[in-house]
């Protein structure tokens, strides 16, 4: 059972007269469906992952509008898809996560931007930048600076951004330049409304089909020489025409201020921050009205010299709010200024942190530093029903901050100890980490090129493992210089939506291709968890299929196409271990390490993701249970008057619900082992116990629901005998 997205659904069937309600980047779905947009593609990813799933699950409404929808195998293949709009007046969008899918997207990209769209071509990168970031700390502007896109970085106001996706495809044709629209994390699910639109389906369509090919066009081919051509299109034609349509549609907003010496020049994204840190300095009230004027750059690529240099004229100074290094805006802006002899003091860098996510507290430090510099006294100096603040009580607010902080590392004997991820309750991935840590004790150590993904939580305690993360799939290729330097086989991890993704051309073809001596272990879960349990090529059929008594050892093998693969490709030396055995998966991790044969060995680690198997499950079990049909579910724990408390399970399991409570014992002091509500029954724990010859504390139990008769006249034996047997 998989997530169901049906009222987000309903959503995107609003018409003209309704009112949207929902998150951005819902919003941002529902208005390529009002831009006309023809085909959509993209690689799941937060925080854009909802657009393509809600859209994947729409397929019917998607079916009528003729929009054509397809999950692409990487965010390469979705860039490709985009050279539909080279040469038909195809509106395309495509989405990915970050600078991570950008990087792969790079190639296409290129090759897109050089010859120019004709179709407007936009695409959806959730700028994934900040604290709550999972990935490298890059931002996606190099890529539109290096290549001549345009760059969107809306105002987080859910109007503005449904306007943005419109006006983006507009600007695409305008210039013949593809679009990049960034959502940072926090705009994607900011909530509000907007008044929407009727949907508008494609003059050319999967229901209304061309009839013939374009014509044969060299100078749309990205291929020399005609590409010495493109290049100077871009800095004659394109560029001069993106500016004007910026300009003549108002894309950037000009918000005047009291303060019309000064000015504030923010990315869109920034927008809500800046006027929240505005309020704290009183210089702006609780409907967003500022005291300083604004230069909102909802447009950040390219700048228009003009709008600028107009925004700065005859100010004493500007700064620049741009989130992320290197400073491109600042950069650009402190050129094209010198350039006009433009005489305005401009900050930004010298007084915002260099890196980072800039928050409230953030912005408001820098700002403060800006008002301090030029003597500027808000309006309004103390706290009014405006909800404005004042300098002073921001300077205080931010060294009460400072103060809290240096107090509570004051007060601590030592620094609080880390809370790193870890997997979910019963992922099926933890077993492996712990049979590898037992292997390498016979073993000894080994080389681990980690990976992206859920297994990358395996870098963390207490299993430590992992020497590089180089890509998504990237690591079977990551190993090639440091397998042949070692005498110890190396190891690769990857799961399977990064074999998929990238590691089978990458890695497997290049390791075969090159004869290499290595280790390959692949979890298979059957999704891309990482990103939301998509399905793959290789997701089952149907759902892994369990034995009545409800264990995970018992599921079932249903889909081989990565063993299939494997084999076409010429792997030899395979093996297919469910991730639960233990032991098994052990043994099978030695055998590969000391193994004769020389060459790609490869293990596949089989076990359904936790979550999609509770997806699953959890309805179908309400579902007996309603019925008053008998029921049977798991359950472990630890005999606390066996356990002597050295806690090496613990240390081989990691499980959140596998942990300590003081010991019953009042003559032993060392807490015992305790399994916690939450556990899901994987038996992990008493696998560990058995693979690592630990104590025997671990015992399996069986809760019956709904029992037939036999069962509750055995347990009333049961009970009355113990009640029997019992001191006084």
């Amino acid at each position: 059972m998989e997530v169901s997205f049906s009222k987000e659904i309903e959503s995107l069937r609003l018409k003209s007269g309704q009112t949207f309600h929902g998150e951005g980047i819902l919003a941002i779905t529902k208005g390529l469906l009002q831009s006309g947009v023809a085909y959509v593609g993209g690689y799941q990813g937060a925080p854009v992952s909802h657009l393509l799933d809600v859209m994947v699950q729409a397929k019917p409404y998607m079916d009528e509008l003729g929009v054509h929808v397809e999950a692409c195998a990487n965010e390469a293949s979705a860039a490709a898809m985009l050279g539909a709009s080279i040469h038909y007046p195809l509106r395309g969008a495509v989405t990915w996560k970050s600078i991570v899918g950008t990087n792969v997207a790079s190639d296409a990209l290129s090759n897109l931007s050089s010859p120019g769209v004709k179709g407007g071509a936009l695409i959806v990168v959730g700028e994934d930048y900040g604290e709550g970031a999972s990935v490298i700390q890059e931002r996606t502007h190099a890529y539109a600076l290096k290549s001549s896109m345009c760059l969107i970085d809306p105002r987080p106001d859910l109007g503005v951004m449904v306007r943005m996706v419109e006006e983006g495809f507009r600007l695409s044709e305008a210039s013949n330049m593809p679009c990049i629209l960034e959502l940072r994390i926090r705009a994607c699910h900011v909530r509000g409304s907007f008044e929407a639109k009727d949907n508008l389906p494609p003059a050319i369509s999967t229901r209304a089909l061309m009839e013939n090919p374009a014509g044969f066009d060299y100078a749309k081919l990205a291929h020399p020489p005609v590409t010495f051509r493109h290049e100077k299109l871009k800095g004659e034609e394109r560029i001069p025409a993106a500016r004007r349509y910026i300009v003549d549609n108002h894309l950037n907003e000009l918000l005047p201020g009291k303060h019309a010496d000064l000015g504030i020049i923010v990315q869109g994204g920034l927008y809500n921050s800046t006027i929240r840190s505005l309020q704290q300095l009183g210089l702006a009230d609780a409907f967003g009205e500022s005291d300083i004027p604004l230069l909102v750059l909802n447009v950040t690529c390219p700048l228009v010299p003009e709008q600028i240099a107009d925004f700065c004229i005859g100010k004493r100074g500007v700064i620049v709010v741009e989130e992320g290094q290197p400073e491109y805006i600042e950069q650009e802006i402190a050129t094209l200024l010198r350039r006009r002899d433009i005489q305005t003091g401009l900050h930004g860098k010298d007084l915002l942190p260099m890196a980072g996510e800039y928050s409230v507290e953030v912005v408001a430090g820098g700002l403060l530093a800006f008002a301090q510099r030029y003597s500027l006294a808000p309006l309004t100096p103390t706290l009014s029903p405006e909800g404005r603040g004042s300098l002073q009580a921001t300077e205080a607010w931010l060294a009460g901050n400072r103060a809290r902080r240096a107090e509570v590392a004051a007060q601590l004997d030592q620094p609080l100890p880390n809370r790193p991820p870890s997997f979910c309750i019963g992922c099926p991935e933890r077993p492996v980490f712990s049979a590898l840590k037992m292997a390498q004790q016979d073993l000894g150590p080994v080389h681990i090129a980690a990976d992206i993904g859920c297994h990358a939580f395996g870098t963390f305690e207490p299993f430590s493992m992992g020497h590089s993360i180089l890509g998504y799939g990237m690591s079977l290729a990551s190993r090639a210089g440091v397998s042949p330097m070692m005498q110890r086989r190396t190891l690769s991890i990857m799961g399977d939506g990064g074999f998929w993704h990238n590691g089978l051309l990458t890695g497997v073809q290049s390791a075969l291709f090159n004869h290499d001596d290595a280790v390959l272990l692949i979890f298979k879960n059957g999704y891309s968890s990482a990103t939301g349990t998509q399905n793959l090529i290789s997701t089952p059929a149907s759902a892994f299929k369990e034995m009545a008594d409800g264990g995970m050892q018992s599921q079932t093998h249903t889909n081989t196409t990565i063993e299939s693969t494997l084999k076409g490709l010429g792997v030899q030396w395979l093996r297919t271990v469910h991730t639960y055995r233990v032991a098994e998966m052990k043994a099978t991790l030695k055998d590969a390490f000391t193994s004769d044969f020389n060459g790609l060995k490869v293990i596949v680690a089989e076990g359904e993701c936790q979550l999609e198997r509770q997806r699953r499950i959890k309805p179908w079990i309400a579902n007996l249970l309603r019925k008053g049909k008998r029921v049977v579910r798991v359950k472990y724990g630890v005999d606390e008057d066996v356990c002597n408390g050295d806690h090496a399970c613990i240390r081989l399991s990691g499980c959140p619900t596998l942990t300590i409570k003081d010991n019953p014992d009042p003559l032993k002091v060392d807490p015992v082992a305790v399994v916690i509500d939450g556990c899901v029954g994987c038996g992990l724990c008493g696998e560990n116990a058995h693979a690592a010859t630990l104590c025997p504390s671990f015992y399996r139990a069986e809760v019956i629901q709904n029992p037939n008769w036999h069962e509750r006249l055995l347990a009333g034996i049961r009970a009355a005998l113990v009640r029997v047997l019992q001191p006084a």
